[in-house]
Parts: C-alpha cells; structure tokens; sequence
C-alpha cells in the first residue's frame, strides 16, 4: 500500500528516472523512449493510476506519424544534399571560393564559411559538410601555415551551419512538434541564420587585424585563373556582380506588383520572400550572361568570373528556386524537398557526376536517417502516452510556472537545459524528447512558438561543437591528420592535428553561437518580423461593427405614419435586416455578412 502510494505520487519523476538509465546503459534512445513508456504504462495500470486499456490508441498515433505528410521533407532534403555532395559540389565550391577570397588575408576561411553557408543551404546534414571541409581545406590551410585552432574550429562551426539556415532538417523536426508552419519556421530562421554567417566572417576579419600571421593569404603561385596578362581577373568578377546587384535590386522594386496579381495576393509581400526572389533574379541573370559569353565566345568574362559563375550559380539558383516556392506558398516544404532532390539529380547529371553507385549510396544513406528520425519519433511517442497520461504535462508546467522572470527566466533555464542536453545527446533526441514537454508551458506563457523554435535551433547548434560528444568534432577528427605527413605540394613535413586543437578550436565559435542565441531573445522582431500577421479584433471593434453595418439603420416612417421603434431596448447587434422579396438578390450594401467581411477587410 506504501508502495502504490509512492507511485502514484512520484509517478513523473520516476518516469524520468526510469528514462535517465536506460540511456546511461547505452540502450537506443529510441527503444528507451519506447521501453519507458511502455514499462511504466503497464505499472500504472496494475496500482489503478491508468485504465486498462490505456494504449488502445497507441496503433492509430503511430500510423499517424507514419502518414505525417510534413516529415516526407526529410528524405526529400538529405537525397538533395548527399546527391550534390557526393557529385564533389563541395570540392568545385571550395577551390572556386578559395581563388576568389584566397588574395587576402583569412581569405580562405571566409571561403570554408560561405562554402559551409551554401551546404548548410543543400546538404542540410553536418557530417556530409563537415568532412568535406575537413578533407578539402584543412590540408590547404595547414599547407599555407593557417592557425590551427582558428582552421580547425573554422570548419566544424561552419559545418554546424546545417542546423540554422533553411532548409533545415532541424526547423522541419521542430515544426512538427510545435505545431507550426514549416514555412514559417524557415521564414523565421532566415534572417538570424544569415546573421550567424556574419559573426562568423566578422570573427575572421578581426583575427586578421589582430593576428595576421594567423591566417596568411594565398600565395600567387597558388592562384591559377589568372589571365594571359597576369591580372587576377577579380575586376571582371566585380563587374558582373555589379550588374547582378542591380538586377535584383530592380526586381525588388517591382516584386509585388508582378507576383501578387499572378498567386492572387492582396497583402504585402513578406521581406524574405523579396530577399529571396531577388536573389534568384540576380543569379539566372549571372548564369545566362555566363553561357551568353561562352557560347559566342565573347571574352567579356575573366576565367575567374566564368569559372565562380557556373560552379557557384547552379546550387544557388536550386536553393533559391526551392526556398522561393516554399516562401511564395506555391510549393509546400515536402513538394519543395521533392523539386530539390530532382534538381540534385538534373545538376549531378549535367556534370556527368550521376552514376548508379552514387544514386546506390545517397538512397542508402536517406534511407537510414529517415528511419532513425522515424524510430525515435515513434519511441517518444509510446513515451508522452504515458507521459501525458500521468498529468506530466501538469506537471512541468507547475515546475516552471514557479520560475522568478516570467517570459524571459522561463527561456533562460530552457536554454541552459538544452545546452547541457546538447554536450551529451543528440540534437534529434532533444527535440523529440524535450521539445513536447516545453511547448505546452511556453505556450501557456505567452512566447510565440516560431521564435521560440528558432531560439532552440540556434542553441541546438552548439550541441555539435561542445564536448565531450560534439559530433561535428568527431567527425573532423576522423579526417584531420593523425600522423605527421608530407605536403605533396610544398615538400614540407606538416605536423599531425590533435585533438586538442580540434576541441580548442571549437571555443570562439560556441561563444559566437551564443551570442546569437542572446540576440535572438532579446530582439524577437529578427524572428516574427518577416512572419505574416493575422488581424486581431476585439469585442469592442466587433460590436461597433455590427452595430454600424450597412443595411441595419432605421428606415424612416412613411409620411403620416405612426412612429414606432419595433427595436426599442434591444441591443443594435440584435436588429434584423429587411429580407429581399421573392426571387431578388440583396444588394451588396444590404447584405449583412458581405458587409461585415469588408469591414474585417479594411480593419486588416
């Protein structure tokens, strides 16, 4: 008896308890959701705290999951990217951007963050970005006597990239349990993604005022799109871009009145949706110009300028066209995975790239991590039944209500909760299992949970580059140098690359994150502001217009007639408008529901 009451009074806390040791065990995560649930479902039912047939339901939420049209963005995506990535997108991008940034100093850092951008933007997967750089750049920057912590922890943090910048598997998990838009989600991670890149390329512009020897620029001999007459052909380059920047600025201008006529749109077009539409404007202008000058042979172009434009256009015109779509409500998040993931072939195709060991490998691979996605949504899933049975969600409510702060202490302790979560599990597992108990309590407190989502993607983030368990520095360690090696280029003897350095590199790009993540709190308008606004009335706007709609005012006596008020001490909302007579139509003015639609309208 002692025993049962204990249970049904801890039930909760024993629940994660029960959670904390299967992981500690080295269980599946996935599996320990699941054992938890189910263990613990079955406890409550034998003490009388569930009835009996507690998981009839539990079949129908998982075939749920499975016909959960939203999660279909995931294979789409992670196709689109393993696609490009293992067609060496990565390695044209990286030695073109290096050409570009290398005669400057820290030039080829700003090359591994940009090139790590544009792979956040297609691969949408650390490890594929991740190792690429590693293999790609790091040789390159050891070659040329690069810092080693500022090369190391340059790769990982812009491999991390993936996580912040649409389209992100992470924002598509975290709309899914939010209950929110997709496309919202990455309307709302678009501005402080793109702000991360800029701390990052901030951070190596000091480091080379500060510190230049840290981050040497390339050697002239290493420059090899030079011109005939020795020119770097950057000028060429410029120019282009020049004309580019002026066609998307122009598209701009004229944006709305072209795109709302065509999808039938009143309202003012979001920010982002012209940012990215612009864009795309501006790089089909720069690859048609490209093909122009190499078809007719014009020699308008620098060898540098043709080769940035047709390794660089391409994927950046996919990523437009995909995200565009999405943002235009033309395409949702799964259909736009869908055209990504054929672009990726379309693109692997024309560069005689596409074999079936490549398509063998990158299903293969998408295979995989739908089905992990899968499995551990369907294990917390069998967890929150029970969970939820419990009154758990009570329960943490309960526990954070008590926060000193209200909005702001409520996020701070999320956020310290998450960041230490992210030391030592995945970000996946976070997210399914942490995110469906905060929601409700962020929810309840008034925080929009597109911003909310957001905040958590950006400290997720760092959950790849803190340790003891920060994957992306696992996964350059599995590339990084463990031995001492020859440079084939220099001949020079290049010393291993430790561990140490990998973990100590990592440091001012974890700061960085964090500061971001800081910034996000405090300015939310970063997040909500490209964000649609839905009209909000009040009762008072509603009442005043009800009682000021057109068709409800008195008509006035007839001449002679007695005058009576057949509404006297009723309410103005409660007056009946004249019905039309036999066979006509009401009048658009005398027509109560037309009326009060464009009054909501003009109230909009």
């Amino acid at each position: 008896m002692i025993m049962v009451e204990f249970l049904t009074a801890n039930f909760v806390p024993l629940m994660f308890g029960g959670l904390l040791v299967f992981l500690l065990s080295g269980f599946p995560v996935a599996f320990s959701l699941a054992a938890t649930g189910m263990f613990f479902g079955f406890v409550g039912m034998e003490v009388g705290l569930f009835p009996s047939n507690l998981f009839q339901a539990l079949p129908l939420r998982v075939f749920g999951i499975m016909q959960n049209d939203t999660l279909l963005a995931i294979p789409f995506f992670t196709l689109m990217g393993i696609i490009l990535e293992r067609s060496r997108m990565a390695e044209d991008l990286l030695a073109t951007v290096a050409q570009v940034f290398g005669p400057v100093r820290g030039g080829l850092a700003v090359a591994v963050i940009l090139v790590g951008a544009l792979l956040a933007a297609t691969t949408g997967v650390v490890a594929a970005a991740v190792i690429s750089m590693g293999l790609i750049s790091l040789p390159i920057m050891l070659r040329y006597g690069y810092n080693r912590t500022i090369a190391t922890g340059t790769i990982t943090a812009s491999g991390t990239l993936a996580q912040a910048i649409p389209p992100s598997l992470v924002l598509i998990v975290l709309a899914d349990q939010l209950g929110r838009s997709v496309g919202d989600m990455y309307s709302g991670g678009l501005i402080p993604g793109l702000m991360l890149v800029g701390m990052y390329l901030l951070f190596i512009a000091v480091v080379a005022i500060v510190k230049p020897h840290w981050v040497p620029a390339l050697p002239a001999e290493a420059r090899v799109y030079n011109e005939p007459n020795g020119s770097s052909g950057h000028r060429s380059l410029l120019i282009l871009l020049a004309i580019c920047a002026v066609a998307g600025y122009a598209w701009s201008q004229v944006h709305q009145s072209i795109i709302n006529p065509l999808i039938g749109r009143e309202m003012d077009a979001p920010g982002d949706e012209i940012v990215i539409m612009s864009l795309t404007v501006a790089s089909f202008l720069a690859l048609f110009m490209a093909l122009f000058n190499s078809l007719f042979k014009l020699g308008l172009l620098s060898r540098l300028a043709g080769q940035v434009t047709f390794v660089l256009i391409p994927p950046l015109v996919l990523i437009f066209l995909v995200l565009g779509t999405i943002f235009l409500g033309i395409a949702t998040p799964t259909e736009g995975g869908a055209m990504g993931a054929l672009g990726a072939l379309i693109m692997a195709g024309s560069r005689k790239r596409l074999s079936w060991s490549l398509m063998s490998q990158a299903l293969e691979n998408t295979t995989k991590l739908a089905i992990f996605v899968l499995f551990i949504l369907i294990g917390s899933t069998v967890f929150s039944f029970t969970f939820n049975a419990a009154d758990g969600h009570i329960w943490v409510e309960h526990l954070f209500a008590k926060l000193p702060g209200g909005q702001m202490g409520f996020l701070l302790v999320v956020n310290l909760l998450v960041f230490v979560l992210g030391m030592f599990i995945d970000f996946f597992e976070i997210a399914f299992i942490v995110i469906p108990l905060l929601a409700p309590v962020a929810d309840k407190l008034g925080i929009d949970l597109i911003w909310f989502g957001i905040i958590l993607a950006m400290n997720l983030q760092t959950s790849f580059l803190t340790p003891p368990f920060g994957f992306a520095l696992f996964y350059l360690r599995s590339v990084a140098a463990r031995s001492d090696y020859t440079d084939h280029v220099t001949k020079k003897r290049i010393p291993a690359v430790t561990t140490a350095q990998i973990y100590k590199g990592s440091i001012a790009f974890i700061v960085l994150q964090l500061i971001m993540v800081t910034v996000v709190v405090l300015n939310p308008g970063l997040v909500t502001g490209s964000l649609s606004k839905a009209a909000v009335v009040d009762d008072a706007t509603v009442t005043d217009m009800l009682n000021n709609m057109p068709g409800l005012e008195e008509e006035a006596p007839a001449e002679g007639a007695e005058e009576s008020d057949p509404t006297e001490g009723m309410e103005g909302a409660d007056a009946q408008p004249a019905e039309p007579a036999a066979g006509e139509e009401p009048a658009a003015e005398d027509d109560p529901a037309k009326a009060l639609e464009e009054a909501i309208k003009k109230a909009e």
